[in-house]
């Protein structure tokens, strides 16, 4: 067999060399070819510049354990010696950041088929909303879901908004006394999901909002973390199961109700209503699975943001009782002496508890970290980032900059009574995204957060308790206040 072979071989070595001899031009020629071609590939090679990474000695894990620790210094280091845009592996993952306003322009530009938030945000969302809707369909189909929410959240709902949230935060606080210490953070995050259940989903859901659902809403709301961002759904975590039950509870809460006014003829002017009559482009309704998903969605997206902001702006006010002080002024200088109720009008006129909004939301952004996925290569600030990289902007680096801020780390409401300092670079302030990913949320959230501080500083005095201001807790994936109780008192008018 093996003489066979070599027998074989030898022929067709000996014919090959004598076609070669026959046509020695055409192969110099083809040899000729394929080097200039092999030489413009490799100049190709030499001349993609990929993002500077950082090395790490510890494998898989990478650099998740510092990062973890403290992100925020992680990355500014991370800037200060390596440049805008940069690279490292997290748990096998390659994360490139784009620290910077000029970098980030290619998230908040970028198409969703380049860089695609499906891709990383699906395997959080779908668990937690469910199926059919948000990251769990294709992006042309969540634009248009999208679309539904705006006709919601309008400035004819905002204003009735007013009058429901501040009557909520009155009735919240009249367990709280005259006088005491309260977590802040744990108050606010069930006053914004009594509020945002109030305006967006419509009575009947609010009114079946007993303990019962607010811990199923807690549960829930427990899918957003860590554990679900890294780990398979199907493991049977405690949190898992938690937060699975509680998705088919309050989902079969929602199917009643929405049957219920469907079957009833009923038309009442809220959010409820408003899916109920909505229809994609092709004229197909939601389906109640679809609604169901989309109240969810729309009550927990927000929760985090608004309840973790309201908190911090909380202990930035009980910090500077100056500033405090100003803004309780501001509540009589526009709203009148006697302090009538809220409307929103009123509300726009206070334009200093709008900036000490708009700080909060720069030093405290509740979203650390913005992500897609990128799908095909990209370029930013002159580097090519390979497809497969998780493409990460961070709205906290970008509103901290030194760069961009003078006195960077105060708390100073007063730098925006010229505008935005940062206006020259467009994505120097991003609390709320930008662009074609801006939040829709954004106008709803002000209102929410301003009504409900505006009745709390006519109602309490507030100090932080023996000169304590809350660290970030970084365990959680949204930057809550660590230890996050306040000493309040009832003010007297």
């Amino acid at each position: 067999m093996a003489m066979h072979l070599y027998q074989v071989s030898s022929m067709l070595l000996e014919n090959t060399v004598g076609k070669m001899s026959d046509n020695v031009t055409s192969m110099v020629l083809a040899v000729s070819v394929i080097t200039l071609i092999l030489g413009y590939i490799s100049k190709l090679v030499a001349a993609t510049k990929y993002p500077p990474y950082i090395p790490s000695s510890i494998p898989f894990l990478g650099h998740a354990i510092a990062f973890g620790k403290s992100p925020i210094e992680f990355l500014e280091n991370a800037y200060e010696k390596y440049g805008p845009v940069v690279s490292f592996t997290m748990v096998g993952k390659t994360f490139t950041y784009l620290l910077g306003s000029e970098a980030a322009t290619l998230m908040f530009n970028s198409k969703n088929e380049d860089l695609n938030a499906e891709d990383v945000y699906s395997r959080l969302t779908t668990p937690v909303f469910g199926k059919g809707v948000a990251y769990d369909v294709p992006n042309h189909i969540f634009l248009e879901q999208k679309k539904m929410f705006k006709t919601g959240l309008n400035i004819a709902h905002f204003k009735q908004h007013v009058e429901i949230i501040e009557e909520e935060t009155k009735e919240y606080f009249s367990r709280w006394g005259d006088s005491g210490e309260e977590n802040l953070f744990e108050a606010l995050s069930e006053l914004i999901i009594l509020t945002a259940s109030a305006c967006l989903h419509g009575k009947e859901i609010r009114s079946m909002l007993d303990e019962k659902v607010a811990q199923l809403y807690a549960d829930l709301d427990g899918g957003f973390s860590h554990a679900a961002w890294l780990l398979p759904g199907w493991l049977p975590l405690p949190s898992f199961r938690r937060r699975d039950r509680a998705h088919r509870e309050i989902k079969n809460i929602f199917y009643k109700v929405t049957q219920k006014r469907r079957s009833s003829g009923e038309k009442v002017d809220d959010m409820l209503q408003t899916l109920i009559d909505a229809t994609y482009k092709d004229g197909r309704p939601l389906n109640d699975d679809e609604i169901a998903g989309m109240l969810i969605g729309l009550l927990l997206a927000g929760q985090h943001t608004s309840s973790t902001t309201s908190s911090w702006l909380g202990f930035f006010l009980g910090k500077d009782k100056a500033l405090q002080d100003r803004c309780y002024a501001e509540q009589k200088t526009a709203c009148g002496e006697d302090l009538p109720p809220l409307n929103f009008d009123q509300l726009k006129d206070l334009t200093l508890l709008d900036r000490c909004l708009k700080e909060t939301l720069r030093l405290r952004p509740p979203i650390m970290t913005m992500m897609r996925m990128a799908r095909s290569p990209q370029t930013a600030a002159g580097y090519t980032i390979p497809a497969g990289h998780q493409v990460c902007v961070s709205p906290t680096v970008n509103h901290r900059l030194q760069d961009t801020w003078t006195e960077r780390m105060e708390f100073r409401p007063d730098r925006y009574l010229n505008d935005n300092p940062a206006a020259v670079e467009k994505f120097a302030y991003v609390p709320f995204g930008a662009g074609r990913h801006r939040c829709i949320g954004e106008n709803f959230a002000y209102v929410q957060i301003k009504t409900i501080w505006s009745t709390m500083l006519r109602l309490y005095e507030f100090d932080l308790v023996d000169g304590y201001f809350p660290t970030i807790n970084y365990t959680t994936m949204i930057h809550t206040p660590h230890n996050p109780v306040i000493r309040y008192k009832r003010r007297q008018h």
